[in-house]
């Protein structure tokens, strides 16, 4: 990686048309974009259109940024390389939301709305209950409307800040990185593994307890546990 000040020279050459200093820019931050590449390798996209669009944000971001959001390059980076390759999974890729999900979203807010008039918001099992479906299945054709904001959106009851506002300009940026990487990741496992790996990193639960939970062996639990974690090595390898 380069360092703060070099990067910051080159950024102000590629913002007055240097190809050349894109072209360094780029080479220097492909680690990070292969890094967060490597997290959609399973949504059926060709590795190599990832880095590409991967790429991409990260031109975006080189035209973008600026020096007084005070933040390292590479932390404003990550966002914008993650969300191109996001929005083309969404709008362009195999994945898609149904039409079926979307009359089931349609219907359920319709439910919520009606039940504001008159009472206080309905729980999850409430909507489950009342169309007949499971918790998780109302969870998801709520998130199924929801879409990626931009970092630059302002909130006009905070203060008109922006996502890229709040970002800590005295947090370390490689622990801002590996963050938004981490979480990344592990919304992208399977459910059970996802699971196993939030009970045990962030409930602090054994995998005694996990396995009693989830109805499996203690044997289970642990070769899912180093099977996440392998793979994780891997990937950030």
């Amino acid at each position: 990686m380069l360092d703060y000040e070099t990067t910051l020279k080159l950024l102000e050459l590629a913002k007055r048309g240097d190809d050349s200093a894109k072209s360094e820019l780029i080479s220097a931050n492909m680690p990070l974009i292969k890094s967060i590449a490597r997290r959609y390798r399973n949504k059926q996209v060709e590795y190599d259109d990832l880095l590409q669009l991967g790429s991409l944000g990260l031109v975006k971001a080189i035209n973008n940024f600026d020096c007084s959001y005070n933040v390292k390059f590479s932390t404003y980076a990550v966002p914008m390389i993650a969300g191109e390759i996001k929005r083309f999974i969404r709008d362009d890729g195999t994945i898609k939301v149904s039409r079926a999900m979307k009359s089931l979203c349609s219907k359920i807010q319709a439910y919520i709305n009606e039940c504001c008039v008159t009472s206080t918001p309905p729980s999850i099992k409430n909507i489950a209950e009342h169309f007949g479906i499971d918790e998780q299945e109302v969870v998801f054709a709520m998130d199924s409307n929801k879409y990626p904001i931009s970092i630059f959106e302002k909130y006009e009851d905070d203060n008109n800040q922006c996502v890229m506002d709040k970002l800590a300009s005295n947090e370390n940026s490689d622990d801002v990185i590996n963050k938004i990487l981490l979480k990344d990741y592990i919304s992208s496992l399977p459910d059970r593994e996802r699971k196993v790996i939030i009970l045990r990193y962030f409930r602090d639960k054994t995998q005694s307890e996990i396995a009693q939970l989830l109805g499996v062996s203690q044997v289970q639990i642990s070769r899912i546990e180093s099977k996440v974690i392998n793979q994780l090595k891997q990937a950030l390898a």
